[in-house]
Protein backbone atom coordinates (compact mmCIF):
# COMPACT_ATOMS: atom_id res chain seq x y z
CA UNK A 1 0.00 0.00 0.00
CA UNK A 2 1.12 3.54 -0.69
CA UNK A 3 1.36 6.19 2.02
CA UNK A 4 -1.75 7.95 0.72
CA UNK A 5 -3.71 4.70 0.74
CA UNK A 6 -2.67 4.05 4.33
CA UNK A 7 -3.79 7.56 5.31
CA UNK A 8 -7.10 7.08 3.48
CA UNK A 9 -7.85 3.84 5.35
CA UNK A 10 -6.88 5.39 8.68
CA UNK A 11 -9.13 8.41 8.11
CA UNK A 12 -11.97 6.16 7.00
CA UNK A 13 -11.51 4.21 10.23
CA UNK A 14 -11.67 7.42 12.27
CA UNK A 15 -14.85 8.48 10.51
CA UNK A 16 -16.45 5.07 10.92
CA UNK A 17 -15.51 4.81 14.59
CA UNK A 18 -16.90 8.28 15.27
CA UNK A 19 -20.23 7.69 13.60
CA UNK A 20 -20.56 4.19 15.05
CA UNK A 21 -20.18 5.52 18.60
CA UNK A 22 -22.90 8.12 18.06
CA UNK A 23 -25.28 6.20 15.79
CA UNK A 24 -23.96 3.42 13.56
CA UNK A 25 -23.40 3.01 9.80
CA UNK A 26 -19.63 3.43 9.90
CA UNK A 27 -19.42 0.55 7.43
CA UNK A 28 -20.72 2.94 4.78
CA UNK A 29 -17.44 4.86 5.13
CA UNK A 30 -14.84 2.11 5.41
CA UNK A 31 -16.26 -0.52 3.05
CA UNK A 32 -16.54 1.77 -0.01
CA UNK A 33 -13.06 3.14 0.77
CA UNK A 34 -11.58 -0.35 0.63
CA UNK A 35 -13.39 -1.13 -2.61
CA UNK A 36 -12.13 2.13 -4.12
CA UNK A 37 -8.58 1.05 -3.28
CA UNK A 38 -9.08 -2.17 -5.24
CA UNK A 39 -9.59 -4.55 -2.31
CA UNK A 40 -11.72 -7.58 -3.32
CA UNK A 41 -15.24 -7.35 -1.85
CA UNK A 42 -15.04 -10.47 0.32
CA UNK A 43 -11.66 -9.48 1.74
CA UNK A 44 -12.93 -5.93 2.28
CA UNK A 45 -16.02 -7.19 4.12
CA UNK A 46 -14.11 -9.51 6.43
CA UNK A 47 -11.27 -7.06 7.13
CA UNK A 48 -13.74 -4.24 7.75
CA UNK A 49 -15.84 -6.27 10.20
CA UNK A 50 -12.77 -7.16 12.25
CA UNK A 51 -11.24 -3.68 12.10
CA UNK A 52 -14.35 -1.95 13.42
CA UNK A 53 -14.62 -4.13 16.54
CA UNK A 54 -11.98 -2.21 18.56
CA UNK A 55 -13.70 1.04 17.62
CA UNK A 56 -17.04 -0.20 18.92
CA UNK A 57 -15.33 -1.30 22.13
CA UNK A 58 -13.77 2.15 22.44
CA UNK A 59 -17.19 3.71 21.91
CA UNK A 60 -18.67 1.51 24.62
CA UNK A 61 -15.81 2.49 26.94
CA UNK A 62 -16.57 6.14 26.25
CA UNK A 63 -20.14 5.48 27.38
CA UNK A 64 -19.07 3.66 30.55
CA UNK A 65 -20.87 6.16 32.81
CA UNK A 66 -24.11 5.61 30.93
CA UNK A 67 -23.56 1.84 31.13
CA UNK A 68 -23.25 1.92 34.92
CA UNK A 69 -25.99 -0.17 36.52
CA UNK A 70 -26.94 -1.89 33.24
CA UNK A 71 -24.77 -4.99 33.55
CA UNK A 72 -27.65 -7.46 33.83
CA UNK A 73 -29.53 -5.82 30.96
CA UNK A 74 -26.47 -5.93 28.71
CA UNK A 75 -25.70 -9.56 29.55
CA UNK A 76 -29.27 -10.64 28.82
CA UNK A 77 -29.38 -8.88 25.47
CA UNK A 78 -25.87 -10.05 24.55
CA UNK A 79 -27.16 -13.62 24.35
CA UNK A 80 -29.58 -12.68 21.60
CA UNK A 81 -27.15 -10.37 19.80
CA UNK A 82 -24.47 -13.07 19.75
CA UNK A 83 -26.85 -15.70 18.39
CA UNK A 84 -28.12 -13.26 15.78
CA UNK A 85 -24.60 -12.30 14.73
CA UNK A 86 -23.69 -15.95 14.22
CA UNK A 87 -26.79 -16.50 12.11
CA UNK A 88 -26.11 -13.41 10.02
CA UNK A 89 -22.52 -14.45 9.33
CA UNK A 90 -23.66 -17.90 8.24
CA UNK A 91 -26.34 -16.39 5.99
CA UNK A 92 -23.70 -14.22 4.33
CA UNK A 93 -21.74 -17.35 3.50
CA UNK A 94 -24.60 -19.48 2.20
CA UNK A 95 -27.07 -17.08 0.56
CA UNK A 96 -26.67 -15.49 -2.89
CA UNK A 97 -24.88 -12.11 -2.72
CA UNK A 98 -27.97 -10.13 -3.71
CA UNK A 99 -30.41 -11.90 -1.39
CA UNK A 100 -30.87 -9.02 1.06
CA UNK A 101 -30.35 -6.11 -1.35
CA UNK A 102 -34.08 -5.41 -1.58
CA UNK A 103 -34.85 -5.60 2.14
CA UNK A 104 -31.84 -3.76 3.61
CA UNK A 105 -33.14 -0.25 2.73
CA UNK A 106 -36.58 -1.24 4.03
CA UNK A 107 -35.07 -2.35 7.33
CA UNK A 108 -33.16 0.91 7.69
CA UNK A 109 -36.31 2.94 6.95
CA UNK A 110 -38.09 0.87 9.58
CA UNK A 111 -35.39 1.74 12.09
CA UNK A 112 -35.65 5.43 11.20
CA UNK A 113 -39.44 5.31 11.64
CA UNK A 114 -39.03 3.69 15.05
CA UNK A 115 -36.59 6.39 16.14
CA UNK A 116 -38.92 9.19 14.96
CA UNK A 117 -41.94 7.65 16.66
CA UNK A 118 -39.95 6.56 19.72
CA UNK A 119 -41.22 9.23 22.18
CA UNK A 120 -44.89 8.53 21.43
CA UNK A 121 -44.46 4.76 21.32
CA UNK A 122 -42.34 4.77 24.47
CA UNK A 123 -45.08 6.66 26.33
CA UNK A 124 -47.60 4.07 25.19
CA UNK A 125 -45.34 1.25 26.37
CA UNK A 126 -44.76 3.03 29.67
CA UNK A 127 -48.50 3.51 30.19
CA UNK A 128 -49.06 -0.20 29.69
CA UNK A 129 -46.15 -0.98 32.01
CA UNK A 130 -47.86 0.90 34.84
CA UNK A 131 -50.54 -1.77 34.85
CA UNK A 132 -48.06 -4.62 35.19
CA UNK A 133 -47.46 -6.30 38.50
CA UNK A 134 -44.35 -5.29 40.42
CA UNK A 135 -41.34 -7.36 39.35
CA UNK A 136 -42.48 -7.70 35.74
CA UNK A 137 -39.97 -7.69 32.93
CA UNK A 138 -38.09 -4.41 32.46
CA UNK A 139 -38.60 -4.46 28.70
CA UNK A 140 -41.34 -5.41 26.27
CA UNK A 141 -41.66 -9.10 25.46
CA UNK A 142 -40.60 -8.62 21.85
CA UNK A 143 -37.30 -6.86 22.56
CA UNK A 144 -35.09 -10.00 22.77
CA UNK A 145 -36.47 -11.30 19.46
CA UNK A 146 -35.94 -7.89 17.83
CA UNK A 147 -32.38 -7.72 19.19
CA UNK A 148 -31.75 -11.20 17.77
CA UNK A 149 -33.08 -10.12 14.36
CA UNK A 150 -30.99 -6.95 14.44
CA UNK A 151 -27.92 -9.02 15.32
CA UNK A 152 -28.60 -11.29 12.34
CA UNK A 153 -28.84 -8.23 10.12
CA UNK A 154 -25.60 -6.88 11.58
CA UNK A 155 -23.78 -10.16 11.04
CA UNK A 156 -24.88 -10.17 7.43
CA UNK A 157 -24.55 -6.47 6.60
CA UNK A 158 -23.60 -4.14 9.42
CA UNK A 159 -24.48 -0.73 7.96
CA UNK A 160 -27.11 1.13 10.04
CA UNK A 161 -27.29 -1.71 12.55
CA UNK A 162 -27.11 0.97 15.24
CA UNK A 163 -30.11 2.80 13.78
CA UNK A 164 -32.22 -0.34 14.01
CA UNK A 165 -30.99 -1.14 17.52
CA UNK A 166 -31.73 2.35 18.82
CA UNK A 167 -35.23 2.13 17.39
CA UNK A 168 -35.83 -1.20 19.10
CA UNK A 169 -34.26 -0.29 22.44
CA UNK A 170 -35.74 3.21 22.55
CA UNK A 171 -39.28 1.88 22.23
CA UNK A 172 -39.05 -1.40 24.08
CA UNK A 173 -36.83 -0.49 27.05
CA UNK A 174 -37.80 2.11 29.64
CA UNK A 175 -34.48 3.93 29.81
CA UNK A 176 -32.88 7.23 28.77
CA UNK A 177 -31.74 7.41 25.15
CA UNK A 178 -28.10 8.10 26.02
CA UNK A 179 -27.91 5.08 28.34
CA UNK A 180 -29.41 2.92 25.60
CA UNK A 181 -26.80 4.26 23.20
CA UNK A 182 -24.14 2.81 25.48
CA UNK A 183 -25.90 -0.55 25.40
CA UNK A 184 -26.09 -0.30 21.61
CA UNK A 185 -22.32 0.15 21.36
CA UNK A 186 -21.69 -3.01 23.36
CA UNK A 187 -24.14 -5.10 21.34
CA UNK A 188 -22.77 -3.87 18.01
CA UNK A 189 -19.20 -4.63 19.09
CA UNK A 190 -20.17 -8.20 19.95
CA UNK A 191 -22.07 -8.75 16.70
CA UNK A 192 -19.17 -7.45 14.61
CA UNK A 193 -16.69 -9.51 16.61
CA UNK A 194 -18.68 -12.72 16.29
CA UNK A 195 -19.22 -12.23 12.55
CA UNK A 196 -15.57 -11.34 12.04
CA UNK A 197 -14.44 -14.45 13.89
CA UNK A 198 -16.65 -16.63 11.71
CA UNK A 199 -15.24 -15.01 8.58
CA UNK A 200 -11.66 -15.58 9.74
CA UNK A 201 -12.24 -19.26 10.51
CA UNK A 202 -14.01 -19.86 7.20
CA UNK A 203 -11.32 -17.99 5.25
CA UNK A 204 -8.50 -19.86 6.97
CA UNK A 205 -10.17 -23.15 6.11
CA UNK A 206 -10.35 -22.06 2.48
CA UNK A 207 -14.11 -22.50 2.27
CA UNK A 208 -14.53 -19.20 0.40
CA UNK A 209 -11.81 -19.88 -2.16
CA UNK A 210 -8.13 -19.08 -2.24
CA UNK A 211 -8.66 -15.36 -2.90
CA UNK A 212 -10.93 -14.83 0.11
CA UNK A 213 -8.69 -13.86 2.98
CA UNK A 214 -8.33 -11.35 5.77
CA UNK A 215 -5.92 -8.50 5.07
CA UNK A 216 -4.45 -7.97 8.52
CA UNK A 217 -2.79 -4.67 7.56
CA UNK A 218 -6.21 -3.29 6.67
CA UNK A 219 -7.61 -4.67 9.91
CA UNK A 220 -4.85 -2.90 11.87
CA UNK A 221 -5.32 0.42 10.08
CA UNK A 222 -9.10 0.40 10.46
CA UNK A 223 -8.78 -0.67 14.09
CA UNK A 224 -6.40 2.17 14.97
CA UNK A 225 -8.58 4.71 13.20
CA UNK A 226 -11.84 3.36 14.61
CA UNK A 227 -10.52 3.40 18.19
CA UNK A 228 -9.64 7.08 17.84
CA UNK A 229 -13.02 7.72 16.25
CA UNK A 230 -14.86 5.68 18.88
CA UNK A 231 -13.38 7.75 21.70
CA UNK A 232 -14.07 10.98 19.80
CA UNK A 233 -17.62 9.98 18.91
CA UNK A 234 -18.50 8.95 22.45
CA UNK A 235 -17.12 12.21 23.82
CA UNK A 236 -19.37 14.16 21.47
CA UNK A 237 -22.39 11.87 21.42
CA UNK A 238 -22.72 11.65 25.21
CA UNK A 239 -23.49 15.35 25.43
CA UNK A 240 -26.10 15.48 22.70
CA UNK A 241 -29.64 16.14 24.02
CA UNK A 242 -32.19 13.43 23.13
CA UNK A 243 -33.76 15.47 20.33
CA UNK A 244 -30.37 16.18 18.73
CA UNK A 245 -29.29 12.55 19.08
CA UNK A 246 -32.55 11.43 17.48
CA UNK A 247 -32.00 13.90 14.62
CA UNK A 248 -28.48 12.55 14.02
CA UNK A 249 -29.75 8.97 13.96
CA UNK A 250 -32.47 9.82 11.43
CA UNK A 251 -30.08 11.79 9.21
CA UNK A 252 -27.47 9.03 9.15
CA UNK A 253 -30.14 6.45 8.44
CA UNK A 254 -31.51 8.42 5.49
CA UNK A 255 -28.01 8.88 4.07
CA UNK A 256 -27.46 5.12 4.41
CA UNK A 257 -30.64 4.41 2.44
CA UNK A 258 -29.66 6.84 -0.32
CA UNK A 259 -26.18 5.30 -0.60
CA UNK A 260 -27.53 1.77 -0.71
CA UNK A 261 -30.18 2.36 -3.35
CA UNK A 262 -28.06 4.59 -5.60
Amino acid sequence: MTFLEIVAVLLAGVGAGTINAVVGSGTLITFPTLLALGVPPVTANMSNSLGLVPGSIAGAFGYRRELAGQRERVLRLLVFSTAGGLLGAVLLLVLPPGAFEAVVPVLILLGISLVILQPRLSRAVADRAQHREQGAAEHSWWVPAAVFATGAYGGYFGAAQGVLLMGVLGIGVAEALQRLNGVKNVLVAVVNGVAGLVFVVVAELGLLGAEAKVDWLLVLLIAVGSVCGGLLGSAVGRHLPPLALRAVIVTVGLVAVVVLVS
